[in-house]
């Protein structure tokens, strides 16, 4: 989906149409940005930015609170189109999705035919514009949706995969960081079709594993399937930022918002967990998670959220490079009605109860994103 939070909100208000719009926090406070508009964009202006930083960028930027219900919501009737022309369909977010189609075509045509139905579908029936790729695998596929955005639709054949790749520069390989760039750049690679050229031994002497695959993503090869999710035993929110961040404070900000996103859906679900995990992937493509078991299953914000930033305080300790991802969730699942009673003290469990319970129906009344926590830098 093309900027999806912000084209959701273009949509429901016409008004917008043309406008520097961004979904996030305040910038009169420590707010980052969700998503921005195009239009936004010409700005220079990027998700996991600073909204005081975007607000500097583009003064007359209009600043909207996220809805992350609603958006939710948008996705799942996304998700039940994608759902009538393969049962294979593996998200990777909200507004993102594999499809492999091979065993759809005798109902519904070759892969261009099914992505031009379903991006029409979309338009159609939601009022969203969705970017495609069609392609052999799945990283081609990526590549694919990312070229031509915004309203993309492009198709790579087998047989003109290297016509495609070759003349690319290597940060469209997925997992080029700075660091990688450095190396290759070394060895007088600049193009896709010149890190084809070398010797796939020269590859792995330099960057270890990395280098295999650096190889085989050049040739076109990903052998990856596409796996659904509908028996999903874990709820879990991640987010890619469009530039890598190293600033403690806005990795703690996005934690924070995707933690209540999660316990949210948990307790919509009327579920509680026993497990946090959360995931870190580095500016080098390194991805990292830790987790921690709690003594007792809840479905407490406050628990999951002081879990995760001890977790995420100690994933970065002993790293100087920048993130590229960061995600958290929640497992071991327990649906159970009894209360869980030994993680804190009763006094407290209660209170925060009361509180989660008061943020879930302001939500619930006014959107999500109404009401949110906040937290205090150590510092």
């Amino acid at each position: 989906m093309d900027a999806f939070y912000a084209s959701v909100e273009v949509r429901d208000r016409p008004q917008l149409r043309g406008k520097p719009v961004l979904v996030g926090g305040s910038p009169r406070c420590r707010g980052v940005v969700a998503a921005a508009s195009y239009e936004a964009r010409q700005f220079g202006i990027h998700s996991a930015m600073p909204a005081s930083r975007a607000k500097r960028l583009c003064p007359h930027a209009i600043f909207l609170k996220p809805r992350h219900d609603y958006y939710a919501e948008t996705s799942g009737q996304i998700r039940d189109i994608l759902d009538r022309y393969t049962p294979l369909v593996e998200p990777l977010a909200l507004d993102e999705a594999f499809l492999d189609v091979t065993a759809s075509r005798n109902l519904w045509g070759e892969g261009p035919d099914v992505g031009h139905a379903i991006k029409c579908e979309i338009r159609e029936k939601l009022g969203l514009i969705a970017s495609v790729g069609v392609a052999p695998n799945k990283f081609l596929a990526k590549l694919a949706s990312d070229f031509d955005k915004p309203d993309g639709f492009v198709v790579i054949q087998p047989e003109h995969v290297q016509d495609f790749l070759d003349p690319l520069p290597i940060s469209r390989l997925w997992g080029v960081g700075k660091s990688t760039d450095r190396v290759l750049t070394e060895l007088g690679v600049a193009t896709i079709a010149q890190l084809r050229e070398l010797p796939k031994r020269t590859l792995e002497r330099r960057l270890g594993e990395w280098g295999h695959i650096f190889w085989q993503l050049a040739h076109g090869i990903d052998n990856r399937p596409v796996v659904g999710d509908r028996d999903s035993k874990s709820i879990s929110h991640e987010t890619t930022f469009e530039q890598d961040i190293n600033d403690i404070d806005i990795l703690k900000s996005v934690l924070l918002e995707l933690t209540e996103q999660v316990a949210h859906r948990l307790r919509r679900h009327q579920c509680r967990a026993r497990s946090v995990e959360i995931k870190v992937r580095f500016a080098d493509f390194t991805t990292i998670t830790r987790s921690k078991r709690l003594t007792q299953s809840t479905d407490v914000t406050k628990y999951f959220w002081q879990t995760a930033e001890g977790l995420l305080v100690s994933a970065l300790h002993d790293s100087v490079l920048a993130v590229r991802l960061l995600g958290i969730g929640v497992s071991t699942f327990d649906h159970d009605s009894d209360k869980q009673r030994e993680l804190f003290t009763d006094v407290t469990e209660q209170k925060q109860c009361r509180l989660d319970s008061v943020t879930d129906q302001i939500q619930h009344r006014f959107g999500a994103g109404t009401i949110h926590r906040g937290w205090r830098s150590r510092e």
